[in-house]
């Protein structure tokens, strides 16, 4: 079965600091690896996949279905706007077409 996968490009200077505040925060709970410049958070729904750059944080969602895609969109989408609440980036996912 193939996976379901979506990406959100975020232009934002921030996106090292954005995408460690992801990994530490759900290190606790949920299987996390990352790096200065890439990270793999695995969550029952899927897996988010990160990578920073100088000003563009990346995001690559992948789950079993568009379902769960959604699920695990809208968790990372809703914990990246709290860390970045003084100066909240658009996060647009986008999916590839068929």
């Amino acid at each position: 079965m193939s996976a379901t996968v979506s990406e959100a490009r975020i232009a934002t200077p921030m996106a090292q600091r954005f995408m460690m505040q992801l990994c530490k925060h759900f290190e606790h709970r949920l299987a996390v690896s990352y790096s200065a410049a890439a990270g793999s958070i695995e969550f029952p729904v899927g897996t988010c996949r990160l990578e920073a750059a100088p000003d563009l944080l990346v995001l690559r969602a992948e789950a079993s279905d568009a379902t769960l895609l959604g699920q695990l969109e809208t968790v990372v989408a809703r914990h990246l706007a709290r860390f970045a609440f003084r100066d909240p980036p658009e996060i647009a996912w986008r999916r590839p077409i068929a």
